[in-house]
């Protein structure tokens, strides 16, 4: 399994659902970036369970940093942290050795890894291993924030409630980071909680669209065709569990519009250059033209759910029915969007590393 993402700074992820612990060593950051444990635990508790629109299951995420950092400043070696699972039952997941659970990855991981994975909350699949790439992100985006980069995701929509778009970007990205549910309209939070205490009651799940703004991120970063700053951020997007697509700027829109509308005309503003729209996401040619960066992801809705769905006993070779035990999110869009903030913090931060090297990272 690939468990490791970057190139300049490289993100390696460990750890089961239901083992010890989950983790992260972020590798190839700058030394002298302040390490604040107070922000990591803030970023964590984005992504820790909340109320009846999450699981059940709350881990305390009492983070350790193993490596990496001494007296509060990164050392410019590998960064080891380690998250240790407390909060488990892995008696709710006995039958998932042999059946396959409709939208998981029960039954891909028996073909590859021929039975003997881990199968208890998914393991090494679940969305649990993600606490520790929010741990890391931290790091990445307190280093951004001295370069003075910012970035931040909102719930573009959930259960078909749409959110409005950004406006004022810089703005608009404080007030989501200081949000535990990230809309910018806050009149229609309440709808978008009440559509996912519906299905839940429902025994189902939602999903949604996350978009994210990177702002003040410098013009002439990323590389043309393969290693274009789109793919690069898309590859590691879709390393996140639930992730189905990923779009820049207008993305499918583009599609139904004329080239006249489709481009950003160029401008002058402040003594620099700008464009007037910015439906190409703040990317042209895979590399960064000083706009804002602007991305969407599809969340799928979760998988677990507790309606009986039709499945195999893929042991026994034949058809069953599941009906799921233990402790499911309704929807996991509200808890993922710290995730992406997280891994795109991490690939920023690698691409910025890839045009200046490794002391670029230094604050200013």
């Amino acid at each position: 399994m690939k468990n490791t993402f970057g190139t300049s700074v490289n993100l390696t992820v460990f750890g089961e659902s239901h083992g010890p612990a989950v983790g992260a060593i972020l590798d190839g950051v700058a030394p002298g970036i302040a390490v604040d444990e107070c922000f990591i635990a803030e970023q964590l508790s984005k992504r820790r369970p909340a109320g009846a629109i999450s699981t059940a299951r709350v881990e305390e995420d009492d983070f350790e940093i193993l490596s990496g950092v001494f007296n509060g400043y990164t050392t410019g070696t590998p960064i080891t942290i380690v998250i240790p699972n407390k909060n488990v039952k892995s008696a709710d997941y006995s039958e998932m050795s042999r059946l396959a659970r409709p939208g998981h990855a029960d039954y891909t991981a028996r073909l590859k890894y021929h039975g003997f994975e881990d199968f208890r909350g998914g393991g090494h699949f679940s969305g649990r291993v993600t606490a520790a790439i929010v741990a890391a992100g931290a790091i990445a985006l307190s280093a951004l924030k001295g370069r003075g980069i910012k970035l931040g995701t909102h719930i573009k929509e959930c259960a078909g409630i749409s959110d409005r778009d950004f406006s004022d970007i810089e703005s608009d990205i404080d007030v989501l980071n200081a949000l535990s549910f990230a809309v910018l309209d806050n009149k229609i939070s309440d709808a978008m909680v009440e559509a996912v205490l519906a299905a839940a009651a429902d025994g189902d799940s939602v999903g949604g669209i996350l978009e994210t703004a990177v702002y003040n991120f410098p013009a002439g970063v990323g590389e043309p065709m393969f290693d274009t700053v789109e793919g690069v951020l898309a590859h590691a997007l879709f390393g996140i569990p639930a992730i189905k697509g990923v779009q820049f700027g207008s993305g499918f829109e583009l599609a139904g519009m004329r080239g006249s509308e489709a481009n950003d005309p160029f401008d002058i503003s402040g003594g620099r250059i700008v464009t007037s729209t910015n439906h190409s996401g703040g990317i042209n040619g895979g590399i960064t033209n000083g706009m804002p960066i602007v991305f969407s992801c599809a969340v799928k809705p979760t998988p677990s759910i507790f309606k009986s769905q039709q499945t195999v006993d893929f042991v026994n070779c034949e058809t069953a029915e599941l009906s799921l035990k233990g402790r499911h999110d309704p929807a996991i869009i509200h808890r993922a969007r710290v995730v992406i903030d997280s891994v795109a913090a991490i690939v920023l931060c690698d691409l910025l590393a890839q045009r200046g090297g490794t002391d670029s990272l230094m604050p200013e």
